[in-house]
């Protein structure tokens, strides 16, 4: 046997793999060096329009899309309160309440004073957040959310009040979306910052303008059927705290919502 032969072989074949692995490490450094300095000049353009934003929020963990479904009240199972009318309209998905006597809120509107007799008032008061309080229309609206994350601009999980000219409650309706599944394989979340270069590559935020909130919520992106929908991890940015724009944080597409789905 050619000792001498199979040594040289073995040493090129190492030489040939060291070659390989060195190149293929320079490549991820270059690659990760050039994602650097693309971030890096994209915060640059931020800065030179004069945008500001918060801090991000690190939301790294894997997740996935979700399936619901309108939950359907029953009469029977409906609370019997005292100076309140109840109705169930759409099949049961919407439930309405006229109080007897207006609920007086205070002079100055607290939402967090109002969430918390929500969740002692309200069936699954606990699983709502608010929204906005409308002083024109006269109302008080709350989305519903699941571990935190809001279903954003969805008819089916919502509560809303109706106040009078004197600030007293006099009505309100309820949906509550069900969550039936996880959907699909977990996936890496676009990072925030990249979904506010999706917002600024379409024209959507203008110089000087401030990113006052960012939070990660969920939005309806296939309405199956009337009784189910689909919905996907959706970044949430507020802008000048009034405007709100909404980033697919898988695909990285802007969502628009037309009328609440």
């Amino acid at each position: 046997m050619d000792w001498s032969r199979i040594k040289s072989i073995f040493i090129l074949t190492f030489f040939i793999l060291n070659v390989y692995l060195a190149y293929q490490f320079f490549n991820v450094r270059d690659a990760a060096k050039y994602e650097y300095i693309k971030e890096a000049s994209f915060e640059e353009k931020l800065k030179n329009d004069d945008i500001q934003y918060k801090d991000l929020p690190k939301e790294q963990e894997k997740t996935q899309y979700i399936s619901v479904k309108p939950k359907q009240f029953l009469e029977s199972e409906l609370p019997e309160r005292e100076g309140e009318l109840q109705t169930l309209r759409n099949g049961g998905t919407l439930l309405e309440v006229i109080f007897e006597n207006p609920i007086k809120l205070p002079s100055k509107f607290d939402p967090t004073q109002f969430s918390a007799y929500i969740k002692q008032n309200i069936e699954n008061g606990d699983q709502y957040t608010f929204w906005e309080k409308n002083d024109v229309n006269r109302t008080i609206t709350f989305y519903q959310q699941s571990e935190g994350r809001t279903f954003y601009q969805n008819i089916y999980g919502k509560l809303i009040f109706t106040f009078n000219e004197d600030g007293g409650i006099v009505s309100y309706q309820q949906t509550f979306l069900e969550v039936n599944e996880q959907l699909g394989e977990k996936q890496e979340l676009l990072s925030a910052l990249r979904a506010i270069e999706t917002l600024y590559n379409r024209g959507l935020l203008e110089p000087k303008s401030e990113i006052t909130k960012i939070e990660l919520g969920y939005a309806t992106i296939v309405q199956l059927s009337a009784s189910q929908q689909v919905l996907a991890p959706t970044w949430r940015f507020v802008i000048n705290g009034e405007e709100n724009l909404y980033v697919h944080a898988f695909e990285g597409q802007v969502i628009q919502f037309g009328e609440e789905i």
